[in-house]
């Protein structure tokens, strides 16, 4: 995510008014259970339970199925343990309704309660209608009196397994359609890929099929087009065993997008972290979404998703009240010691959830488990996850206010850590962090608790320096093609705790990154401000697209140096999708807001070379286990501290081991990698790197060597298959692979 992609709030839409309709008398539910949390089925009704230490009243109203007229409105009369719950008779799956909160007003103090603000239950499985913004989401001076229920989502009644697991032993009478009908995952088993065998792809759902010719046009961008035919006979050809799906949970686009008439395309402003967003689906939202995961199964390919547990689309002290903002604003995010009425910015979106609190961490644990058990995931990648581990102590918090501060710090034994680490269903899942935010200490690649995955951001600059802005020095890239061992060999940790990437969705494309040495996001409307100015990109000669022959040579050669380094490196590679086929955003390294065809992918100027090269390396990498060993290789030399499990050996271009001088020359862009295999029978490779501008020669270590991978090829084949005793010649800017025969 990029921290910045949300501007602040600025004046707000001012919708025509309507007529108000006198609400609905209120009537008091049966007592109802406290346990679980959102609105279950129970076979004879409907079980609401929502947390709320602070609030005084709480009250659910109901809606016609379209969500536009109120029907009817129950109060929550019972309170326990800080839960506020009640059963509705006669009532199932498809019950439309939302929350009236009663409470202190007191904003100055952190406590935002207004009953006139219509609020998303936080646990909703599924929302109905649609989100639009007006005054009436605010809650300051003259917005404070403003009803906002016919701009907002209601939430739905969603049957889950745990519902019917515990609707059918209980002792009342179970009435089957107030269930629904369960849907059919047909055997649906997890892929289980271990992760050293993982090959990743970053995808958004939408952009992915929206112009894809081959796919039903009503299908196109939504989650049933992503496992169409189609679709997966691309993934499949890849060859790829995960899909990284961009934000899916639902939200919504922050206020001065919509003033532009832009949405926040790639989602990362959530209001609903059990809801699949509705921007992607034709009808049902939840059974399409399954439909997929299914389909993507049956295909062997994982489901992770980006998770952005961070923050909410609730925004700063001047954001809407939508949902937790209205039901518990001191309760569910991190409000400042001195001054209480705003929040602390973590996340650079103008809230942090607080996940010390133990409701706010239920939430997201409940949240997690839903997704795993009921919707068949099988990994998340956390958005900005070191907001997620940071606590404050309440002494901490006592010297923090007396000296102006009292920031959260991280802490990697934070509560969410520990009780993740613990959880038998999540136990079993991929775990992927971006380990930063924009607060104090917010970097924290290498610190994060054994079990996980970090966005190795060392592992993409490195690549980048090396091959692109020739700005690092040379014996940095043996440290990231072998595991990165310098941030991540401690407490038991793999090399697959380091998730390699060269781009990712925020920044550069691979095209744009050969193709542009500036960003260009004017289309954004932040006249170009926001994006990094640090991209480590090079136009190969000349801004934007050409015809000339040789500058097309020139980055068609470096995408495939990049892409043949990253897939054969020690950890988890993860690719970004279109990056196979050439995919370019015209230079915009921060499309968040885009839309369009800026984003969507081009299936008719698809690069076929390019798609088959990538095929070819993912199939080398699947083929040779010395490329994704689970144990730290031994490397002499001080750049490691690794333990021995085989070997890895850095090469001069003579052929002789690189002394400590040679490695660290930054004017050299040559070497080789000799590994060993953890097993005999598995022999010895040769990776050699030459990133210089010219063909150079390399004298082999003794023994015959076979070519297997010439990137200095448009196939990636080496031009003869006769095995090499002596001295090979590397083609400018290219990775070549041998093996010991």
């Amino acid at each position: 995510m990029n921290p910045s992609a949300g501007p602040s709030q600025s004046t707000p839409l001012r919708p025509a008014g309507l007529a108000e309709e006198a609400p609905p008398a209120v009537s008091a539910l049966e007592p109802g259970r406290p346990y679980p949390l959102g609105a279950s089925c129970t076979g004879s009704g409907v079980n609401f339970a929502v947390f709320s230490e602070h609030a005084e009243r709480m009250v659910v109203c109901l809606f016609d199925a379209k969500g536009n007229r109120e029907t009817a409105r129950h109060e929550l009369v019972e309170h326990t343990d800080g839960v506020w719950h009640g059963h509705l008779p006669g009532e199932g799956e498809g019950l439309v309704y939302g929350y009236r909160a009663w409470g202190p007003a007191r904003p100055d103090e952190g406590q935002r309660f207004n009953p006139c603000k219509l609020l998303l239950d936080p646990y909703a499985r599924r929302l109905t209608g649609s989100f639009r913004w007006a005054d009436a989401h605010l809650d300051d001076g003259a917005h404070a009196g403003l009803d906002n229920a016919r701009y907002i989502f209601k939430s739905t009644v969603t049957w889950t397994d745990h519902d019917r697991a515990q609707a059918e032993a209980g002792h009342q009478a179970v009435v089957g359609e107030l269930l629904g009908t369960p849907f059919d995952w047909q055997g649906d088993k997890p892929p289980a890929t271990p992760l050293d065998a993982s090959v990743l792809y970053e995808v958004h759902v939408k952009g992915f099929t929206r112009l894809h010719g081959d796919v039903t046009p009503a299908l196109r961008g939504t989650f049933e087009g992503f496992c169409s035919p189609p679709a997966i006979a691309h993934l499949k050809r890849l060859g790829v065993t995960a899909v990284d799906l961009l934000p899916v949970h639902q939200s919504v686009s922050e206020q001065p997008l919509a003033l532009k008439g832009l949405t926040n395309y790639w989602g990362y402003s959530t209001i609903g972290f059990f809801a699949p967003d509705m921007r992607f689906a034709r009808e049902d939202p939840v059974r399409e979404f399954k439909t997929m995961v299914r389909e993507l199964h049956r295909a062997g390919i994982e489901v992770i998703l980006d998770v952005v547990y961070n923050h909410t689309a609730e925004g700063d002290h001047r954001g809407p009240t939508l949902s937790m903002r209205g039901l518990d604003n001191a309760s569910y995010y991190h409000l400042s010691r001195t001054s209480p009425g705003r929040y602390e910015n973590y996340t650079g979106t103008g809230n942090s959830l607080n996940l010390g609190h133990p409701r706010a961490l239920q939430m997201v644990m409940d949240s997690l488990r839903y997704w795993v058990t009921d919707m068949h995931v099988d990994g998340f990648r956390f958005d900005l996850a070191t907001t997620l581990g940071r606590h404050r102590s309440p002494e901490d918090a006592t010297r923090g206010a007396r000296a102006g501060g009292g920031e959260a710090d991280f802490d990697r034994d934070a509560a969410f850590f520990q009780a993740v680490r613990q959880d038998p269903v999540l136990a079993r899942v991929k775990l992927i962090a971006e380990p930063w935010d924009i607060g104090p200490g917010g970097y924290q690649v290498g610190r994060f608790p054994a079990g996980w995955s970090e966005w190795n951001d060392r592992y993409r600059d490195s690549c980048r320096s090396f091959w692109v802005s020739k700005g690092a020095y040379r014996g940095d890239m043996p440290r990231r093609l072998t595991g990165s061992a310098d941030t991540f060999c401690h407490d038991g940790r793999r090399p697959q705790a380091s998730l390699n990437y060269v781009t990712a969705h925020d920044g550069f494309t691979l095209q744009d990154l050969v193709s542009y040495s500036h960003k260009h996001n004017e289309a954004n409307g932040e006249e170009n401000r926001d994006g990094s100015s640090d991209n480590r990109s090079w136009n190969c000669g000349l801004e934007g697209p050409t015809d000339i022959l040789m500058v097309l040579a020139t980055r068609a050669r470096l995408k495939r140096a990049l892409l043949a380094t990253l897939l054969l490196s020690q950890g988890v590679p993860m690719v970004l999708g279109g990056d196979e086929m050439g995919r370019t955003q015209r230079g915009n390294n921060n499309a968040y807001n885009q839309d369009n065809d800026t984003s969507w992918y081009d299936w008719k100027s698809v690069d076929e070379d390019l798609i088959a090269f990538t095929s070819w390396l993912i199939r080398l990498r699947r083929e040779y286990p010395q490329l994704r060993s689970t144990h730290w290789l031994h490397h002499p030399g001080p750049w490691t501290g690794a333990r021995p499990a085989g070997d890895a050996t850095l090469l001069h271009r003579l052929g002789s081991p690189m002394t400590a001088e040679q490695r660290e020359d930054s004017g050299r862009y040559l070497f080789g990698l000799q590994l060993g295999g953890a097993a005999p029978a598995e022999g010895q490779l040769l990776v050699l790197l030459n990133a210089e501008a010219g063909d150079a020669l390399f004298q082999l270590p003794a023994g015959n060597w076979q070519p297997i991978l010439d990137t200095g090829s448009r196939d990636g084949r080496p031009s003869s298959s006769n095995s090499i005793e002596e001295r090979i010649l590397l083609k400018a800017r290219s990775v070549t692979l041998l093996q010991r025969a």
